[in-house]
């Protein structure tokens, strides 16, 4: 699985992928938490916090993560390696979990250095310090946890299509869903009485609660949950495929 999971690594620094998707993640975040002038600008905000980072961060990667995942089966597909994949003897779980963390790493490089936010606005707290670190810290695990539901549905959108514009669209749709979709589902007049239960099937209401510093179990067992199923469902695919 190692072998695997440093090739497809590999592979995204070996173009011009990987780097663009960590650059433009911190640039976006770097523009609207420095440069332009609102309620998201920390200066002006005149809190140090780093809420801006953890506010922009879900909507940033609705892109950049189905960007990294949409070649991650499809390109497989598309260049007909896909079938060699398939018979080296790895299991379909090894291949897709190998995938899924190659993806999440990818996203993680892109947090580590997010770490010189965390030290400005340490820095430029008064006093000096003067921030609530372990509500960072949740917001942190909160932002990872919600990357890789990200990952788990893009790798599940390229196992469909070799077309790797089709996997984009399908994976942002997928994650825009999950993130906002229910929320908004649940606003409707129709689903008064059932609008917590919906509330709770989306990534929104998780996200904010782990994000208070208080990591809940359930809320882990939440994320965990989702991105096993997809990635259940991403083996799935592979299986039927194989039996074709």
């Amino acid at each position: 699985m190692f072998v695997l999971l440093w090739k497809e690594t590999g592979g995204f620094f070996s173009s011009i992928t990987g780097y663009i998707v960590i650059v433009v993640f911190l640039l976006i975040n770097s523009m609207f938490m420095w440069v332009f002038p609102g309620d998201f600008n920390l200066i002006d905000a005149g809190y140090a916090n780093l809420d801006t980072l953890f506010l922009i961060s879900p909507w940033v990667f609705l892109f950049l993560v189905p960007a990294v995942t949409m070649r991650l089966f499809s390109d497989e597909k598309k260049s007909g390696t896909m079938e060699l994949l398939l018979t080296r003897p790895l299991s379909d779980f090894t291949i897709v979990f190998a995938k899924f963390l190659t993806g999440l790493f990818l996203v993680l490089l892109s947090l580590l250095p997010t770490a010189i936010y965390y030290i400005s606005v340490y820095i430029l707290g008064n006093p000096v310090g003067n921030l609530d670190s372990g509500g960072i810290l949740g917001s942190y695990i909160g932002l990872f946890f919600l990357a890789g539901i990200y990952v788990s549905i893009g790798l599940f959108a390229s196992s469909l299509t070799e077309n790797q514009l089709v996997a984009f669209i399908i994976s942002m749709i997928l994650c825009f869903i999950f993130y906002f979709g229910f929320d908004a589902l649940a606003s409707l007049p129709l689903f008064n009485n059932f609008d917590s239960i919906i509330v709770n099937i989306g990534i929104n209401e998780h996200y904010r609660s782990i994000s208070r510093g208080v990591v809940d179990s359930r809320d882990v067992v939440y994320f965990i949950s989702i991105i096993a199923v997809f990635l259940f469902l991403t083996k799935t695919v592979l299986t039927r495929r194989k039996w074709k």
